[in-house]
């Protein structure tokens, strides 16, 4: 596993970052023989197509995910939240260790294993399986249900690395703790691989660049960054010999009319059918969810599990008065679904997802948009000028023969 930094991390967003950053020098033309070029469905890039706008605030910490031990009065608490834009990402890896945490003050305390989990987002239901894999009799105590949390908002790539640090204060050991998180999460997702509802799958991905021909007809959206921000070097990491590698298509294969197009096939979360299925899981091995506020730490006293794993994401800022977090503001535009349109790319700065339950449009050019900002109010005028941006793609798409 190797660090790498820069200003502009958008092939992590698109779900590239490994292939790209492993990459050797590849040839100019395709490695494997025979390869027949693929026919896409355009996708109705067009504002008339939205169905909602989201908005989601991420929880960023410089130092990266809090998974320590804190006492609240006689009740022990495992935090697990902070994970940035890596929430789904680092999900089972993270959970695992915040369980095994919480295992280990259960075997102190004698008697059977009960755990209580706060919050029911992504990391609330891992870490709420991880603990049942274990032994533990678990109940989520959540404000929401998972299909309200801010983890529904999520694009649904594979980004482990997506804003999970600054590189200029991490510890030295985080980044072999973040390779652990990553590849066991990693490995987990694929166990649903083939399943019912296609809870994840490997989809296509299109890297696009050189386009002077295609009309701009917008502007892009303008960075926003919270006033006193400085410029955070976010930490970016690749996982060598894990994830497919991309490879460059030749013009003549490409169904773009670009100058330059790569292609990899990345690892892509149906998050609601996911999310859907592990709270199906953590029911059926006897798990309770129960509606449930927490304002200040004191609340999670009156609990009867006195172990409590918390993983209330950016709202663990309030929560837990955690100074360090900082909001990364961060919106979707969502259109109409297309199961035809089953593939996803970057060009101009936005990322693009077909999913079963919308098309993801979003502006990720740049890594300090949205820093420091907590507003969730949808933003419409943003919303049609990302469209705009890569619109202009799909009239011009080449109808491919395949052979």
């Amino acid at each position: 596993m190797s660090l790498i930094t820069s200003s502009n991390r958008r092939a992590v967003l698109t779900g590239l970052a490994g292939a790209l950053a492993g990459c050797a020098p590849t040839p100019a033309v395709l490695p494997t023989t025979g390869f027949a070029p693929r026919r896409i469905a355009p996708i109705l890039m067009t504002p008339e197509r939205i169905i909602r706008i989201t908005v989601c605030t991420r929880p960023f910490r410089p130092t990266g995910p809090r998974l320590n031990v804190e006492a609240v009065g006689e009740t022990k608490v495992v935090h697990n939240y902070g994970h940035g834009g890596s929430g789904w990402s680092l999900s089972w890896g993270s959970s695992a260790i915040a369980a095994r945490k919480a295992m280990a003050l259960a075997g102190l305390a004698g008697g059977p294993p009960v755990v209580a989990v706060i919050g029911s987002g992504a990391l609330g239901l891992t870490s709420a399986l991880q603990l049942q894999r274990m032994g533990a009799r678990v109940t989520i105590y959540a404000r929401e249900r998972a299909a309200f949390t801010r983890s529904m908002r999520a694009t649904g790539s594979w980004t482990p690395d997506s804003r999970i640090a600054d590189a200029d204060r991490v510890a030295a050991d985080f980044p072999a703790l973040w390779e652990q998180m990553a590849r066991e999460t990693y490995a987990t997702h694929q166990t649903y691989l083939g399943t019912e509802g296609d809870p994840v799958v490997f989809s296509d991905r299109y890297m696009l660049s050189g386009a002077a021909d295609l009309p701009r007809t917008v502007e892009p959206p303008p960075i926003l960054t919270a006033p006193g921000i400085k410029p955070i070097r976010f930490a970016e990491y690749r996982l060598d010999g894990l994830a497919p590698r991309s490879i460059p298509l030749p013009a003549s294969a490409s169904p773009f009319p670009v100058g330059e197009t790569r292609m990899v096939s990345a690892m892509q979360f149906n998050v609601a059918e996911l999310a859907h299925r592990l709270e199906t899981e953590f029911s059926s091995q006897g798990g309770r969810i129960e509606t449930r506020a927490f304002n200040t730490p004191t609340d999670l006293t009156a609990l009867p599990e006195k172990i409590v794993v918390n993983c209330t994401g950016y709202g663990a800022k309030a929560l837990f008065e955690d100074k360090e977090m900082i909001p990364v503001r961060g919106q979707i535009a969502w259109l109409a679904p297309q199961p035809e349109a089953n593939y996803g790319l970057h060009f101009r700065g936005v990322t693009v997802l077909s999913r079963p339950d919308g098309i993801v449009v979003q502006a990720t050019r740049n890594d300090m948009n949205g820093v420091g900002i907590d507003d969730e109010t949808p933003d419409r005028a943003e919303a049609n000028a990302t469209i705009g941006l890569v619109a202009p793609l799909f009239p011009s798409i080449r109808r491919l023969p395949t052979g």
